[in-house]
């Protein structure tokens, strides 16, 4: 998928709060929820206010419109 980064996983699912983390988008948990909370964080094109949505492999994160993120689950 063009103009997005792939981040890859080691397991079959991820918090999206973990995944903030885990791709080192957010130095923190707090920073997570609070963008989150704000309504900055899209997944799959929607706007997503659960920390605890869980992503898989092929969803697409994107942060206040220009960071773009593809899950990618690896073996």
């Amino acid at each position: 998928m063009e103009g997005y980064q792939e981040i890859p996983i080691e397991t079959d699912n991820i918090k999206l709060q973990q995944f903030l983390k885990w791709a080192n988008i957010v130095e923190s948990g707090g920073i997570a929820k609070l963008l989150i909370q704000e309504g900055k964080i899209k997944v799959n094109g929607e706007v997503e206010y659960k920390r605890g949505r869980r992503l898989v492999n092929g969803d697409t994160v994107e942060i206040n419109g220009y960071s773009k993120f593809k899950v990618i689950t690896t073996p």
